[in-house]
């Protein structure tokens, strides 16, 4: 029979009463991996029951969450995290394709950056560069030296090295796609494939229809090339809205191509369903518009499950790919690809006009690296690392910020996208978190207009630290005064 007092209180619930204090005060953090059941029955000598009652009970209260085949890991309750990004609005008529003219905005806000001493950098979209594999890269670069010593005296092939091709065509599999080599043009980063891809299918004046926010280095490409760009809602959970597509493409005659990011959307984070990965695919088709994806992000999603890309569903060209290197194995390499389907001749045309043949020598260190089980321990590492990095942002985002922040924690990826409550300006921010040494991206780089004023994305490639959450605070400080001054 229960008595009063701790002796009336379950076992298993005074150890999880113990664990979740642990947990609120930061003894066990967001991200970490909690003990095991065979951990918490020798430390504690409990039977296996109650060694799972524990873990039950705080995962059914929000503090831990079960992964398969991973154990438990810390979290917070949702109660205690900032309220999700809004859908956008089905019902508003969409706005008129505009020509872009954000190249000038965006330089200016990169140039003063570049400009300023910086402590903590929140503004790119990479992580940092001890989370990839720099040395098993230089080993692998060693190798190829030794086994083609003449390399730099020999012309490099003009759509890439065919050991690296083969490599990227046999992981392609792991997405759907049944590629030969041959199919595959090696470009500098993904950039450069956006930048073919869209030179291949529009002539200057012609309509490129965008996910809304998106990349604001895909808008100053169609700026360059004299495209207008037509901005479609998108939503922070599944992507770009497939029913504003197929508006558009009834609607808009001049529309040439549509750009999507299917995995880890940039900013948003967002994932698009099959369903509506295959029906864009099949509308495009039938309308006759090129479909570009861009899959620079879909190797850091945390979904176990096959990551089937686009171009998986293509049947008659439509669809061309474009791939990176650059966010998930190194930066400094500046790697690329692209399938373009029935534009290939086309894109590979262009590539020597303009900008001619890759190295080899990136190529065949990327291609041995890539070809071994290193590459896929690598990518769960780094994913590892940056859930756990992104939910210790996300975590600090809703202790510090104003309360209206609204932000939602992708399944993956690098950058948090916040939208800060009405009335603070991204622009406003930049400036008085450079003057702290603090460097963020605003929302204003995102659009064509000024829809996402008071938005700002936080990168969280930057391992946890002392550093990143006085950075994180001090933001927040920041637009706490700025919301309160615009309340008045």
């Amino acid at each position: 029979m229960r008595t009063s007092g701790m002796e009336s209180t379950p076992l298993y619930q005074q150890l999880a009463n113990h664990y979740r204090e642990a947990i609120e005060s930061g003894s066990l953090s967001a991200g970490e991996r909690f003990a095991s059941v065979r951990m918490l029955m020798a430390r504690h000598a409990v039977s296996l029951s109650t060694a799972l009652q524990v873990c039950r009970h705080l995962e059914a209260k929000g503090w831990l969450e079960a992964r398969p085949r991973s154990g438990y890991f810390v979290c917070h309750p949702r109660s205690l995290r900032t309220p999700q990004l809004e859908e956008p609005r089905a019902d508003q008529p969409l706005d008129a394709a505009q020509y872009v003219g954000i190249h000038a905005r965006v330089s200016a806000y990169i140039a003063r950056g570049q400009l300023a001493p910086i402590k903590v950098n929140f503004s790119g979209a990479r992580a940092a560069p001890e989370l990839y594999p720099a040395a098993a890269l230089a080993r692998a670069t060693m190798r190829a030296l030794r086994q083609q010593p003449d390399m730099f005296g020999r012309v490099a092939p003009p759509a890439g090295n065919l050991a690296f091709r083969s490599v990227l065509a046999r992981r392609a599999l792991e997405c759907g796609m049944v590629l030969a080599p041959e199919e595959i043009l090696v470009t500098q980063g993904c950039i450069e494939a956006l930048n073919f891809a869209l030179r291949a299918v529009t002539q200057p004046g012609d309509i490129v229809a965008v996910e809304s926010p998106t990349f604001y280095g895909l808008l100053q490409i169609l700026e360059t090339l004299g495209l207008r760009a037509l901005e479609i809602p998108t939503s922070p959970q599944t992507g770009i809205s497939i029913e504003a597509c197929e508006l558009a493409l009834r609607s808009e005659s001049g529309i040439k191509a549509i750009v999507v990011v299917p995995y880890l959307q940039n900013p948003l984070g967002s994932i698009m369903p099959d369903e509506n990965k295959a029906r864009l695919v099949e509308l495009c088709s039938q309308h006759q518009v090129a479909l570009v994806e861009d899959d620079t992000y879909s190797a850091l999603a945390d979904v176990a499950m096959q990551r089937r890309a686009i171009k998986s569903w293509d049947r008659d060209g439509s669809v061309i790919h474009c791939a990176s290197l650059h966010k998930i194995l190194a930066p400094g390499l500046r790697l690329g690809w692209m399938a373009a389907g029935r534009w290939q001749a086309r894109v590979e045309m262009l590539k020597y006009a303009q900008s001619r043949n890759n190295d080899t020598l990136p190529q065949l260190a990327a291609a041995d690296f890539m070809g071994s089980a290193a590459y896929d321990r690598h990518l769960q590492r780094l994913r590892a690392r940056l859930r756990e990095q992104r939910s210790r942002t996300a975590e600090a985002v809703a202790r510090y910020f104003p309360s209206g922040t609204r932000m939602n924690t992708p399944a993956g990826g690098l950058p948090l996208w916040v939208e800060l409550p009405r009335g603070v300006s991204s622009d406003a921010l930049f400036d008085a978190a450079l003057a702290e040494n603090i460097l963020i991206s605003p929302g204003l780089m995102y659009s064509n207009t000024m829809r996402y004023e008071n938005f700002v994305r936080i990168n969280c490639g930057l391992p946890y630290s002392d550093g990143v959450d006085d950075a994180l605070r001090r933001l927040g400080e920041i637009a706490t005064l700025a919301a309160k001054r615009g309340k008045r």
